[in-house]
C-alpha cells in the first residue's frame, strides 16, 4: 500500500535542500569573472574531487532507479559490463586527455578545429549538444516519475511537467552564478546523499529477509526459473542482449570511451584539472569508483527479488506492481513507496534527486561552455570581441536556454517511453548513441589517420546519427539488435564515411 510522506521525511529533504542553499550562496556570494574560472574552474580541481564529480555525474537517476530493476529481473551481468567502462577510462586516460591538454583547449571539440576547421568543431558541438539535450532530458524525466509519485501521488503529464520543472529550477538555482566550481562541490554532496542513501535501503531490506547469508546466496544462485542471479559475465553472443562480455568490450566500450572522452559533461572535470596526469588520474579512479556504486544498486535489485518473487523463503506474499496509476513504474520505486519507514523514505527520494540534479547541473554548466567557447565567441570576436566578464554573462544565458531544452525533452521522454517497452536503463543509456556513433567515427578518422576533410566530418556526423535512427524499433521494425551493438554499426558507418577524402594529418 502506498505510504505518503510523513513530517521526518519532509524534515529530512528540508535538511538537504538547505545544505544544498547554504554550498549554493558559499559559491554564488562573489561573482565568477572569467571564463577560465566559470567553466575550468581555474585549472585547480584536485584529482579526487574531479573523480567524485565525473562519477556523481554518469550515475544518474538512470542508474538509481534503473540498475535495481535490472538486479531484480536479471543477474549481476550489468556490474560484468562494467569492464568495458574501465578499459575505456584507460584508453581515454593515455591516449585522449594528453592531446586535450597538449592543444590547450577547452572543449573537447576544439581539437577538431585544429586539425580540420572550426566549421567541423562547430558539428561536433552541435552533435553533443543534440544528443547531450535528449539524454539529459530523459535522466530529468526518471527524477520527475519519481518525484510525481511522492508528491504529487500521480504520475501524469501534469504531475511529470511540475516535477521535470522543479529538478531544472532547482539545477539553475545551485549552478548559474557559482560556474564548475559550485558544480563540482554540489557533485560532491549529491554523491554522499545517494550514496549513503542507497546503502541504507540495502541493510533495511537485507534485515527484511528471514535468510542467513548462506541460504540467501544458494536462493540467488538457483532461482525458481533455474537461472543463477549471481551470474558476473553473461558469455552469451546473443546480439539482442545490451550487457554481455562481448557487449562490454565492443558497444560498451565504444559508448564509455564517447562518454569519458568525447562528452564535454565529463571532458570538462578533466580539463579542470592542474595538468594531463591529474585528469587521467581523476579518470580512472572515477571508472573503477563506479564498480560498488553500481554492485551496491544490483545487490538491492536482488534483494528486492527475494522480497516480492520468493514468499516461499519470506513466509508470505509481497506484491508488486509494475504500474503506478496505469503508468509503468520499476520494482525499486514501488518498493520505496510502499515499504520504506518514515525518514528513510524522505532520504531515498532526496538520494534520487541528488542523482537527477548532480547530471543536470554538470549538464547545464558543460553544454553552455560549449556554447559560449565553440559558437558564440569565435562569432562575436570576428566582429570586436568583448572582455571575458561578458562571455561568463553569455554563459549564464546559455544555462537558461539548455535548461528549456532539457526540460522539454524530459516531457517528451514522458510520451515516448509511455509507447515504448525498453527498461528505463536501456532506455536512458541508448538515447546518447544518437550522437556518440558520429563522434566516435569523426574522431577515430582525426586522430588515428590523415584522412578526412570538414565535409567528410559534417556527413559522418549526420551519417552516424542516421544510421542509428534507422535501426530503431520505431523506424523500419526492430532490429533485434541491442543498443550497443547500433552505436557500433553507426559508428563504423561514421567513420567510413569521415576517411573517404585524402587529408594533410592527424591530430
Amino acid at each position: 500500500m502506498m505510504q505518503h510522506f510523513a513530517a521526518l521525511d519532509w524534515l529530512v529533504v528540508g535538511l538537504y535542500l538547505a545544505v544544498l542553499a547554504g554550498l549554493s550562496w558559499h559559491f554564488n556570494r562573489v561573482e565568477t569573472r572569467s571564463t577560465g574560472d566559470y567553466f575550468l574552474a581555474g585549472n585547480s580541481v584536485p584529482a579526487w574531487l574531479a573523480a567524485v564529480s565525473v562519477l556523481a555525474t554518469q550515475q544518474s537517476a538512470a542508474t538509481f532507479l534503473g540498475a535495481p530493476d535490472y538486479g531484480y529481473r536479471s543477474d549481476y551481468s550489468y556490474l560484468g559490463a562494467v569492464v568495458g567502462a574501465v578499459l575505456a577510462a584507460f584508453f581515454v586516460a593515455h591516449v585522449l586527455i594528453p592531446r586535450f591538454y597538449a592543444l590547450r583547449v577547452a572543449t573537447v571539440y576544439e581539437l577538431l578545429e585544429t586539425r580540420y576547421d572550426a566549421r567541423a568543431m562547430r558539428w561536433a558541438g552541435g552533435m553533443y549538444l543534440a544528443g547531450r539535450v535528449l539524454s539529459g532530458g530523459a535522466r530529468v524525466y526518471l527524477a520527475a516519475i519519481a518525484i510525481a509519485m511522492v508528491g504529487f501521488n500521480a504520475i501524469d503529464a501534469g504531475s511529470i511537467i511540475l516535477s521535470a520543472a522543479a529538478v531544472m529550477l532547482a539545477s539553475l538555482a545551485f549552478t548559474l552564478r557559482g560556474g564548475l566550481k559550485s558544480v563540482i562541490w554540489n557533485d560532491f554532496v549529491q554523491f554522499i546523499v545517494y550514496a549513503v542513501a542507497a546503502v541504507a535501503v540495502l541493510i533495511f531490506l537485507r534485515a527484511a529477509i528471514p535468510l542467513d547469508n548462506a541460504a540467501l546466496i544458494d536462493a540467488l544462485r538457483n532461482a525458481p526459473d533455474g537461472a543463477n542471479k549471481l551470474r558476473l559475465f553473461d558469455l552469451s553472443t546473443d546480439l539482442s542482449k545490451p550487457f554481455t562480455l562481448l557487449a562490454a568490450v565492443t558497444g560498451l566500450f565504444l559508448l564509455n570511451t564517447a562518454s569519458a572522452g568525447l562528452d564535454q559533461d565529463t571532458t570538462q572535470r578533466l580539463l579542470a584539472s592542474p595538468d594531463a596526469k591529474t585528469g587521467a588520474r581523476s579518470l580512472i579512479m572515477s571508472a573503477l569508483g563506479s564498480v560498488p556504486i553500481i554492485a551496491i544498486f544490483v545487490t538491492i535489485g536482488l534483494m528486492l527479488h527475494i522480497f516480492y518473487d520468493r514468499p516461499d523463503l519470506m513466509g508470505g506474499t509481497n506484491s508488486v506492481s509494475a504500474n503506478f496509476a496505469g503508468e509503468k513504474i520499476t520494482v525499486f520505486v514501488h518498493y520505496i513507496l510502499t515499504q520504506l519507514p518514515p525518514g528513510l523514505r524522505g532520504l531515498v527520494t532526496i538520494g534520487v534527486i541528488a542523482a537527477a540534479v548532480s547530471t543536470v547541473t554538470s549538464a547545464l554548466n558543460s553544454m553552455s561552455s560549449v556554447l559560449v567557447s565553440d559558437f558564440y565567441r569565435p562569432w562575436r570576436e570576428a566582429r570586436g570581441g568583448a572582455e571575458d566578464r561578458h562571455y561568463v554573462h553569455a554563459g549564464r544565458w546559455g544555462m537558461v536556454a539548455v535548461a528549456v531544452a532539457m526540460f522539454a525533452t524530459a516531457v517528451l521522454s514522458y510520451y515516448w517511453q509511455k509507447h515504448s517497452d525498453m527498461p528505463l536503463l536501456e532506455f536512458v543509456l541508448s538515447v546518447m548513441a544518437f550522437a556518440y556513433a558520429g563522434l566516435l567515427g569523426v574522431y577515430a578518422v582525426a586522430l588515428f589517420t590523415t584522412r578526412g576533410n570538414t565535409a567528410s566530418v559534417i556527413a559522418a556526423l549526420l551519417t552516424g546519427f542516421v544510421t542509428v535512427f534507422l535501426l530503431q524499433p520505431f523506424a523500419f521494425g526492430s532490429t533485434a539488435l541491442a543498443f550497443p551493438y547500433l552505436l557500433c554499426i553507426g559508428t563504423l558507418a561514421a567513420g567510413l564515411v569521415a576517411a573517404i577524402p585524402k587529408g594533410k594529418k592527424s591530430a
